[in-house]
């Protein structure tokens, strides 16, 4: 993979986050950054604001929240293996997203999953039994 060093290469925050593979489209991209999802140097920014190396970009990818530092710049989609190398995700991040995915697995361990679904009745009887407990509560 060519990935240019150089400073004259211009991209947008959203070609960057495509191309270093983040997401799947541009548009999906720039919809996260627009949503809040995507912070670039500690604030909320543009789609078209300009990746410079060493920055650092805040991400989320469904339940799990990325720290990562940019370490080139490419406006090329490639393989997976080559997109690494654009960035490097720091060390607190890691640590934070294995310890969400170990209470993620511990919570879904313990909460039972039922055979099957309710029926009419069970439906409605679990309907009744959560209305009468909240309204009890207050």
């Amino acid at each position: 993979m060519k990935i240019q060093s150089d400073m004259d290469l211009i991209i947008r925050l959203d070609k960057w986050l495509w191309a270093a593979r983040f997401y799947k489209t541009r548009a999906i991209a720039r919809k996260m950054i627009e949503g809040g999802k995507v912070h670039y140097n500690g604030q909320r920014s543009k789609p078209s604001k300009v990746v410079e190396k060493h920055a650092i970009i805040k991400l989320r990818q469904g339940n799990d929240e990325l720290t990562i530092k940019v370490l080139a710049i490419s406006d090329q989609r490639r393989g997976a293996s080559e997109a690494r190398a654009l960035y490097r995700e720091t060390q607190d991040s890691i640590v934070n997203r294995e310890k969400l995915a170990l209470v993620r697995k511990t919570n879904s361990l313990t909460m039972p999953n039922p055979e099957r679904r309710p029926d009419k009745k069970e439906r409605r009887n679990l309907i009744k039994f959560k209305h009468t407990n909240l309204s009890e509560s207050f």
